[in-house]
């Protein structure tokens, strides 16, 4: 039984998994990642779901990958963005090490997640290597994401950042895998740097919706770290990242105004500091 049945639709004004997976095929489903209070306040009325995503390893904490991330550090994350959203659905990403090993770590961990934030739903990576887990915790009443195709918790094991649907073998995997998240009950998944016509193909053969991010246009979604998307990122830019601003640039000018300003005893003016009322006014 697909747990997203019982849940109800709308009750707390909250766009639930459901919601989204009545989308499917219809007006895209625009995701953004979030991690802290106000970036959520900011893109809650522009969005349907906010993904708090095991990349704050890399963008905020400066790890080289995702494999960084803890459950610890989810929830927090995960707290922060549910107090600035208000409106949007929001997906708690479970961390490397945290559902692999068994069903039972994984269920345990997605409670944590649901409980400890109050988010609508958990994600993880992988498909038929983890479709019992998938399946287990849905039984258990939390609303899955999936994610397939390449895989960030998986660089290390896969030796880099490889883009999936190159061969027929590959593209014969990846189906497998979308076909087994949706059999396993979640209620999207993620297709990640897959060939362009291997994720539309899937889109058109699965009945979730398909959340792209160097995937297609066809998909039923796209998603892109917050940080890609507002020109904050200061490595490498990945190739399917659209920077809708340039916000290093204004950063990097804002704060060399400021120092400009300090040394120059130009901050603090009088409007910045603090003086007695004159006495009778």
């Amino acid at each position: 039984m697909n747990l997203l049945s019982t849940v109800s639709t709308g009750a707390t004004g909250r766009t639930t998994p459901l919601e989204l997976q009545y989308r499917k095929g219809g007006t895209p489903i625009v995701c953004l990642t979030a991690y802290t209070y106000p970036i959520a306040k900011l893109l809650d009325p522009h969005v349907d779901l906010l993904l708090v995503g095991d990349s704050v390893a890399m963008v905020l904490y400066g790890h080289e990958n995702t494999l960084g991330a803890t459950l610890d550090m989810m929830i927090a994350h995960g707290q922060a963005v549910m107090r600035g959203a208000k409106d949007a659905c929001v997906v708690v990403d479970m961390p490397a090490g945290s559902y692999e090993h068994s069903v039972e770590t994984a269920v345990r961990a997605a409670r944590r997640l649901i409980e400890e934030t109050g988010c609508s739903a958990v994600k993880l990576e992988g498909g038929v290597d983890v479709a019992p887990q998938i399946s287990a915790i849905v039984r258990a009443g939390i609303p899955v994401m999936g994610h397939i195709g390449l895989q960030p918790q998986s660089v290390e094991k896969e030796g880099g950042y490889k883009i999936k649907g190159k061969t027929d073998e590959d593209v014969a995997a990846l189906i497998r895998d979308a076909e087994a998240v949706e059999k396993a009950g979640a209620f999207s998944v993620v297709i990640e740097g897959t060939i362009e016509r291997v994720a539309a193909d899937i889109t058109a053969r699965i009945g979730i919706p398909t959340i792209g991010i160097g995937a297609s246009v066809a998909c039923d979604g796209q998603i892109l770290v917050i940080d890609d998307a507002i020109g904050l990122t200061v490595d490498r830019v990945p190739k399917f990242v659209k920077e809708y601003a340039k916000l290093r640039d204004m950063v990097s000018d804002a704060a060399a105004s400021y120092a400009g300003d300090v040394r120059s005893h130009r901050f603090p003016e009088s409007a910045h500091v603090f003086g007695l009322k004159a006495k009778g006014a």
